[in-house]
């Protein structure tokens, strides 16, 4: 009789089954709690071993020392900006279009002077000396003849000022900003410190003849010669004095009374800084500061322009000028600055030859008066 094997068959096939997923389950129960551990060692390591255990990790504990309890960043990276074989090579480099310039010290004497534009070198401009003399008559006397007005003729020396510059082509095709306006606002800008030290000191060689190189005496108006300006002794032979504020006061009032309307002072800042100390007998400031926001300080009433080319404080040297310098000094201008590009003299390089004709002169010498360092 044969035995049916179908139903024996079905149970091992159950019992294989069920011994798989046991497995199964042992591996997946193995991976939990290895994962388990590696969490709990990373807890571990984040806490600061409060019992005793084990201590964390260098920079672990760096990072919790220096940032959670005192702020301090820590940054950990391999990239930066400073070295350029660690990235600097990447970072672009920026370059300002706009280029800072050192100050340059320009005598404001043009803006206080007469400035007249000339039509060719040969500038002459006539000026009287003595006016026309009158008289008292009765109706029947006799009229005899009055002096008449002498003249005397100013002709300013005059020089040519000069600039040439040069800068390579390349340059001036690849350079960031605009190196030909930057030259020519460099060149305007010397041109107007070197003929601002011309009007305050010049020779009158081949440029103008500054006030303070015009000669100078002690006589007043009436006695001394035209052309010759009139100074005023400080008290002592090395310095300023004890009494310059009372000369000061005699400085002004030395000037014609028609002249001390529009009158200035002239002197350098370290001039400056030393009679802003000067006091009256009641301890009053002879300085007076600008009330309002462009309003120029005052000495005496009268504004005071900082000039740099005048001189120091020294003995014989005069470090104040008094006067009305539209009228007592003389600005002759052929011609505005003219600039010629030049690529072809000196190639590869393009020169910017800059020439500017101006000459300068004392005009009326009773219209400013100096201070000199003597006893």
């Amino acid at each position: 009789m044969d035995t049916p094997t179908e139903p024996l068959d079905a149970s091992f096939d159950l019992v294989a089954r069920q011994d798989a997923t046991e497995q199964a389950v042992e591996v997946l129960r193995g991976d939990v709690d290895d994962v388990k551990s590696r969490l709990d060692r990373v807890s571990r390591a984040a806490r600061p071993a409060l019992d005793g255990g084990a201590a964390p990790s260098l920079e672990v504990k760096g990072f919790v020392e220096g940032y959670l309890r005192r702020g301090r960043e820590t940054e950990l990276k391999s990239l930066n900006g400073a070295v350029p074989a660690e990235g600097g090579y990447a970072v672009p480099q920026e370059i300002d279009a706009l280029i800072a310039t050192r100050l340059k010290a320009i005598s404001p004497i043009r803006s206080i002077a007469q400035v007249v534009q000339t039509g060719s070198a040969g500038y002459r401009k006539l000026i009287t000396t003595g006016g026309t003399a009158s008289g008292w008559v009765s109706e029947t006397a006799g009229r005899p003849e009055t002096a008449t007005p002498s003249f005397s003729e100013i002709a300013p020396p005059s020089g040519e000022l000069y600039a040439n510059p040069a800068a390579s082509q390349a340059m001036l095709d690849d350079a960031i900003f605009d190196v030909q306006s930057w030259l020519a606002d460099e060149i305007a800008m010397e041109f107007a410190r070197a003929e601002g030290a011309a009007f305050v000191n010049g020779s009158g060689t081949n440029q103008p003849k500054g006030f303070l190189a015009a000669p100078a005496t002690a006589q007043d108006d009436a006695a001394r010669d035209f052309g010759t300006l009139q100074y005023l002794a400080s008290g002592d032979a090395g310095g300023l004095g004890s009494v310059v504020e009372l000369v000061l006061i005699d400085l002004v009032h030395a000037l014609k009374a028609g002249h001390r309307q529009g009158a200035s002072w002239v002197m350098n800042s370290t001039t400056l800084a030393e009679v802003r100390k000067l006091k009256t007998t009641d301890g009053a400031f002879l300085w007076q500061p600008g009330l309002t926001d462009g309003q120029p300080d005052r000495l005496l009433g009268y504004p005071v322009v900082e000039a740099e080319d005048m001189p120091d404080v020294a003995a014989n040297a005069c470090p104040i000028a008094f006067g009305n310098f539209r009228a007592g000094y003389l600005i002759a201008e052929r011609s505005a600055t003219a600039i010629l590009r030049d690529p072809f003299t000196n190639k590869p390089f393009v020169h910017f030859y800059a020439t500017k004709r101006i000459g300068g002169q004392v005009l009326d010498s009773d219209a400013i008066k100096l201070l000199k360092i003597a006893a």
